[in-house]
């Protein structure tokens, strides 16, 4: 595998246009104008001043006046006595960012007012024909006009109060002296007339970032070429501007990362740990290490040291680079290549726990019995040195496969690796017991050439080490939030709620349709455990893993402690990973702050810590989309050049136009459309979640095993298409029944 290095980085640029009020677009009827003027003044005005600053004719006071007697009954404004005009109580008015889908309709979200949260149960409707010129990203006012029986409220657009990005990634095309470029993004429906200056090196279809230019709809200046699409840095670039991913750190951030870690100050109160026979054990290309563990046999059982890089030691809060790392809120991992939190003088070399470095840390250390309870814990901050750097597949042969060679080589620390064995068993064991959820959700691994070409796709490995170390982080962060819940601290908790019961209710349907003896469901995780316990080891493992994990509420970041329904815990925090999570570092700074004593938050830094919570739970979703996006790319690209070739495949879902299928190997989805399906006329089945042949009663249903052979694939909407395998072995009802 290719040793990740950082993406290669754009000019940065200012991603959102600034307009002065006068330059707010709203829509062209009078109604729409004045609602807009009314939201943006925010206060009472006179309809002398209302008509001066809208710059309305003397001649539109005809209309205005009964538009105003309207909008007053319906209490949308309100007029006074003497001709004072404001906003009413009904005016149904609120901002949002719209999120516009590809079929031209779209939703907008994070709705706020000035006069408060705007609450809905979903997010307000915009329907294609009443979307005018609003774009993906644009801040909008809008006001709601009904709510419909699903609680969906639907909208229209009153104004656009700020474009949502200046810069465009697209497709250049050269027409002559004209060049066009055609956005990627298949929700800007748009072409855009390039003006200015052409770049010399410039290629027809080249992807190209393009600056919109304000007022001028449909045209802007290339201001960068990213070049061939064909190439994977371009699509890792392309899916950066996408995602609107920040990426280049500004000098100021870099000098805060380079003076404020200018030597070690060993003289400051720490633990020295040096003497631990603590090890860092990760993936074999990493390189940000945060995380060293160390076990102790105990007369009583064990300890278990989880030593931490001490981030908050170097990103202090209110600096530049404290305001970049959480504007980004999280690294992100794309295959062989990454967008790290910190400048890579942090993540990679003075905070990365290497090798017989001395290295600041928090640590936790956690007293077990023998079975595996938790009788002590305590922290502190401490200074370490790392005296092995371990791979997850080294300590598995060491410690599972008993490798002769691996064990003479490592002697010293057989006897700690041992004893970390034992412990994780026993937690492994503690965690099942209480009701713990274990999904088995393989992931793809992507694996690179030197020259960048995908070499290879498949199943990621998870071998005992990865578990070990994996309880062994679960254990310190249960024991740092346990500790906030204990001392009633304001605190950044990441918590999972109960899933949705009518989901569940739901799903339990889906799964005796397809034969499966599942119990009456109940909401609380043993229920799911036995679901999962059900399809161990079979065909639908992964498809009813997959289903089962949509029944879940989304894990977020809360001052709430709402617990951790998936872990079964209640209690529980993110402190193992302040390198590549920014939560982490404010749960090590809540967590420092309490041991030194310091003073409680006062109502303005409680509501920052909550705000915060909702930004990097934000950005945490952020993060996982762009990276399914990228590896959604290239496993399109690592397909095209496969066509005709059989595959093994998984049906994983079913309707009424085409089968969606995944291939058990590769874990690549794609779909066989029904004009695939050529041997009968086929029916979908809903109440059994499959199609059944009018003649033949041939049956597909999810989960089923069959044969598909790659048909194409569309590298511009990532999609990719079987169809059925010749030799494919048929099964009727009467078959299935039997």
């Amino acid at each position: 595998m290719r040793r990740k290095r950082n993406i290669p980085q754009l000019k940065k640029r200012k991603r959102r246009f600034q307009p002065e009020p006068d330059k707010i677009k709203t829509g062209q009827s009078l109604t729409a104008r004045l609602l807009a003027y009314l939201y943006q003044k925010g206060r009472t005005v006179s309809l002398n001043q209302l008509m001066q600053d809208m710059n309305l004719a003397r001649s539109t006071k005809e209309e205005l006046t009964p538009l105003l007697q309207k909008l007053a009954a319906a209490q949308i404004v309100k007029v006074n006595g003497n001709r004072q005009i404001a906003l009413g109580r009904s005016h149904k008015l609120c901002e949002g960012i719209l999120d516009k889908n590809a079929r031209g309709f779209g939703f907008v979200t994070k709705l706020w007012s000035k006069t408060g949260r705007a609450e809905y149960k979903r997010d307000p409707y915009i329907s294609q024909s009443r979307m005018g010129q609003a774009q993906h990203g644009d801040r909008l006012l809008i006001q709601v006009q009904r709510i419909r029986k699903d609680g969906r409220a639907e909208a229209d657009i009153i104004a656009i109060l700020q474009r949502g990005f200046d810069n465009l990634a697209g497709f250049a095309q050269i027409q002559g002296k004209h060049i066009m470029v055609t956005p990627e993004d298949p929700r800007y429906p748009m072409n855009i007339r390039v003006q200015g200056q052409i770049p010399p090196n410039l290629n027809d279809g080249d992807a190209v970032i393009v600056k919109l230019i304000e007022g001028a709809e449909g045209k802007g200046t290339i201001i960068d070429v990213l070049g061939d699409p064909a190439s994977i840095d371009v699509q890792m670039r392309l899916v950066i501007e996408k995602f609107n991913l920040p990426h280049q750190f500004s000098s100021e951030a870099l000098i805060e990362a380079q003076t404020g870690a200018e030597g070690l100050d060993l003289n400051e109160e720490r633990d020295d740990l040096r003497e631990i026979q603590l090890v860092t054990i990760d993936g074999e290309t990493a390189k940000d290490f945060d995380d060293a563990v160390a076990v102790q046999k105990t007369r009583k059982g064990f300890r278990l040291y989880v030593a931490i890089a001490d981030v908050s030691h170097f990103v202090r809060p209110g600096t530049i680079l404290d305001q970049e790392a959480y504007e980004r809120g999280t690294s992100i991992y794309f295959p062989g290549r990454v967008i790290p939190m910190l400048p890579e003088h942090l993540s990679n070399d003075l905070c990365s726990l290497v090798p017989d470095q001395d290295r600041l840390t928090f640590t936790a250390v956690l007293d077990f019995d023998r079975h595996g309870h938790r009788t002590g814990k305590r922290f502190a901050k401490s200074i370490i040195r790392s005296h092995k750097r371990f791979t997850y597949t080294t300590v598995s042969r060491i410690l599972i496969d008993r490798d002769p060679a691996l064990r003479r080589e490592h002697k010293p620390f057989l006897t700690p690796l041992k004893w970390a064995q034992e412990l994780a068993t026993e937690l492994m064991h503690r965690r099942r017991e209480r009701g713990s959820i274990g999904f088995t959700m393989p992931e793809p691994e992507i694996g690179l050439d030197e020259t960048g070409h995908i070499e290879s796709i498949g199943r990621a490995e998870r071998n005992f080490a990865h578990h070990m170390i994996e309880e062994f982080m679960l254990a310190a962060n249960e024991a740092v939030a346990e500790t906030f819940t204990e001392n009633k601290l304001t605190a950044l908790y990441r918590i999972h709620e109960r899933p949705d019961p009518l989901k569940v209710e739901e799903f339990s349907t889906f799964a005796r349709a397809l034969g499966l003896d599942v119990p009456p469901p109940r909401h609380d995780p043993d229920w799911f455990g036995h679901v999962l316990d059900l399809v161990k080891g079979s065909p639908r493992e992964y498809v009813i893993n997959n289903l089962l994990l949509r029944t879940m509420q989304q894990a977020r970041y809360d001052t709430a402690n709402l617990g951790h329904f998936g872990l079964a815990a209640a209690d529980y925090t993110h402190f193992t990973s302040p390198i590549r999570r920014f939560p982490d570092l404010m749960v090590h700074r809540t967590l420092y702050s309490f041991l030194r004593r310091e003073k409680k938050l006062n109502e303005k830094q409680v509501e920052q810590i909550r705000e915060a919570g909702t930004a990097l739970s934000a950005r945490e979703r952020l993060a996982v989309s762009a990276e399914r996006e990228m590896n959604a790319r290239l496993k399109v690209r690592y397909m095209q050049d496969r066509i005709g070739q059989d595959f093994a495949a998984v049906i994983s879902g079913v309707n009424g136009q085409a089968l969606f299928v995944e291939l058990t190997n590769l874990f690549i989805s794609g779909a066989v459309s029904m004009r695939e399906l050529r041997d009968d006329s086929y029916l979908y089945d809903p109440k059994r979640f499959r199609l059944i042949g009018e003649r033949s009663n041939r049956t597909f249903q999810i989960g089923e095993l069959i044969q598909v052979t790659l048909l194409d694939v569309d590298t511009t909407r990532n999609r990719i298409n079987f169809t059925l395998t010749a030799d494919q072995p048929t099964k009727s009802e009467e078959t299935k029944s039997t």
